[in-house]
C-alpha cells in the first residue's frame, strides 16, 4: 500500500499572514490523519517563514507520525535530535527561494550529510534525502547510508500541468526508482504533485510514499481537506 504524507507548511503560512493562532497547523495535522493521511510533513526552515519551533514542539507531543524536513546544518540536526520525529528528510535550502528548487548536492556536501544521517540513524530516526532523479545521486545516497530517497518531481509536474511531453522525465524517474529499490533504498516522491501527477507516478511500483503539501492545502480551500485527501489516496492506489 502506497503511503501519503501531507505537508502542512502552508497552513502556517496562512496563519502567519495575520498573526495569532488561526488556522492551527496542529489541528489540521490531526484532521489530515483522521481523513486518511499516513504521516504529516513539516519543513522547519532556518528563517521560520511558516512552521516555527512551537509548531514542532507541539507536534512532537502528539502521536502523529512526523516527517521533519530540515536543511543540512548541524544546528538543524540538533533540533531534530531533540524533537525526535519518526522521520527526517534532508533538503536543500536557499534563503531567497520561494520553494525547494531541486535536489541536494550530495557530492559537494557528502561528508557533512553522511555525518548528519549517521547521527539520525543512530537514534533510529528514518532518514531520507531529497534528490534529483539521477543515478549518481542514488549511488551517493547508498554511500551515505540513507534509508530512503525522495525524488524531486517538480519538473515532471510542471510538464504535465503545461500539457507538454513528459515521457523522458517519467522514464528517468522510473529507472532511478528501480535502481534505488535494487540497492535497498526506499523510494518516495515529492514536489508539485496534484491528482493527475500522482495517478501517473503511482504506476511506478517502487515508489512507496508521496509527500504533497501546497496542492492539498490549496485545493482544500475549495472542496475541503477530507475530499482532497480521499481523492489523492484514490489516485495513488490506481
Amino acid at each position: 500500500m502506497k503511503r501519503l504524507g501531507v505537508n502542512i507548511d502552508h497552513v502556517a503560512t496562512l496563519r502567519n499572514a495575520r498573526g495569532g493562532l488561526h488556522p492551527n497547523p496542529i489541528t489540521l495535522a490531526k484532521e489530515a490523519i483522521n481523513f486518511g493521511a499516513d504521516s504529516i510533513t513539516i519543513h522547519l526552515r532556518e528563517d521560520r517563514r511558516h512552521i516555527n519551533d512551537i509548531d514542532l514542539k507541539n507536534l512532537s507531543k502528539t502521536k502523529i507520525p512526523l516527517n521533519l524536513e530540515i536543511a543540512c546544518s548541524y544546528k538543524m540536526m540538533k533540533i531534530a535530535l531533540k524533537s525526535n520525529p519518526k522521520f527526517v528528510c534532508l533538503v536543500p535550502e536557499r534563503r531567497k527561494e520561494v520553494t525547494t528548487e531541486g535536489g541536494l548536492n550530495l557530492s559537494k556536501y557528502f561528508k557533512k550529510i553522511k555525518f548528519i544521517v549517521n547521527k539520525l540513524n543512530n537514534r533510529k530516526i528514518r532518514t531520507s534525502l531529497f534528490i534529483n532523479p539521477s543515478f549518481k545521486d542514488i549511488v551517493y545516497s547508498k554511500k551515505i547510508n540513507a534509508n530512503c530517497v525522495e525524488i524531486h518531481t517538480g519538473k515532471i509536474s510542471n510538464l504535465i500541468k503545461k500539457k507538454k511531453n513528459y515521457s523522458n522525465e517519467l522514464e528517468k524517474i522510473k529507472k532511478c526508482a528501480k535502481y534505488a529499490d535494487s540497492l535497498g533504498i526506499e523510494v518516495h516522491a515529492g514536489h508539485g504533485m496534484d491528482y493527475k501527477t500522482t495517478r501517473i507516478l503511482s504506476k511506478i511500483k517502487e515508489i512507496k510514499e508521496f509527500n504533497i503539501g501546497h496542492f492539498i492545502i490549496g485545493e482544500a480551500i475549495s472542496v475541503g481537506l477530507s475530499k482532497v485527501i480521499k481523492k489523492i489516496k484514490k489516485s495513488i492506489k490506481k
